[in-house]
């Protein structure tokens, strides 16, 4: 085979200078690659007035859907107006938190869902100055007796035949074990008060906080025994629940004679009547007191 050079085609030659200078070059972006978001120590962002209205316009898109509008707590995602945050406290922290994720949970990395379109290095320190605009500087305390709410939640209340702490109690309702690090007091009276409020959303989506998504289910089976309880897994073939007593039940949903689902919640409104305020302010005193499992 004839070479370039027979055939009269002349190849192009550097300088030997130019030639090393363009290697390495080439080896610096090579090495260099793309460049990840990285937390600083402090928010560069902190003394700009306009970040943290910025920040809450990217927060509304990115987070609201688990964390509620105002940080203040949804279904899914805990409280971030609270001075103590359960990953960390600091500005890098919190900037790693929403950069990164938090494995095993449901808070994913930035960007990793179908929720909100992913965010710049700048837009992450933007949401910083929001949590930070919005964060209560003196965490609110209960007014209660912890001591008493520890045992009116295992006791008269019966809180802990439906709700664990630490692996003790029932597994019917969420478990109240990380309640305390994650919710408001406001958060927590209302979910007393009016548990089918936030079943009441319907939301579906895959990542979930809790295992469960609490769905009222009302099943006849194929021999006409009644079953209530919630939802544990489902697809188009086969429904998986739990009934009252705790006993899980698969079913085929071809062989059902119904199933009715309802977002209102097995847990009963506790007014007044049947948990006086005093009673309700001491069972939330033990679940936000430090190590209130023990």
């Amino acid at each position: 085979m004839l070479g370039e050079a027979s055939m009269g085609v002349r190849s192009p030659r550097l300088e030997p200078r130019l030639f090393g200078a363009a290697c390495v070059l080439a080896a610096l972006f090579v090495l260099a690659g793309p460049v990840p978001a990285r937390a600083q120590d402090k928010n560069p962002l902190a003394k700009d007035p306009n970040a943290a209205k910025l920040g809450e316009f990217e927060f509304r898109a990115n987070c609201a859907f688990c964390h509620g509008l105002g940080a203040r707590g949804g279904g899914r995602g805990p409280d971030l107006t609270r001075a103590q945050k359960k990953h960390g406290n600091s500005d890098a922290d919190i900037f790693r938190t929403i950069n990164e994720g938090v494995p095993g949970t449901a808070m994913p990395p930035n960007g990793a869902t179908q929720q909100g379109v992913g965010m710049t290095e700048e837009e992450i320190w933007q949401v910083v100055s929001y949590i930070r605009s919005v964060q209560v500087k003196t965490p609110a305390q209960a007014m209660g007796n912890a001591t008493r709410g520890k045992e009116l939640f295992s006791g008269s209340a019966a809180c802990a035949s439906c709700h664990m702490i630490e692996g003790k109690g029932g597994r019917l309702g969420p478990d109240l074990t990380a309640t305390g690090t994650a919710r408001s007091v406001d958060y927590i009276v209302e979910s007393v008060r009016n548990p089918s409020r936030r079943l009441a959303q319907g939301i579906t989506e895959a990542m979930k906080e809790f295992s469960q998504e609490y769905e009222t289910v009302n099943v006849v089976d194929e021999r006409g025994q009644k079953f209530q309880g919630v939802v544990l897994n489902e697809d188009n073939f086969t429904l998986q629940m739990m009934d009252t007593r705790e006993q899980v039940h698969l079913f085929e949903k071809g062989k059902l004679r119904s199933v009715d689902k309802s977002r209102e919640s097995l847990m009963p409104k506790y007014d007044d009547k049947m948990l006086p305020e005093k009673d309700l302010q001491d069972i939330v005193a033990y679940l936000l007191s430090p190590g209130s499992s023990k």
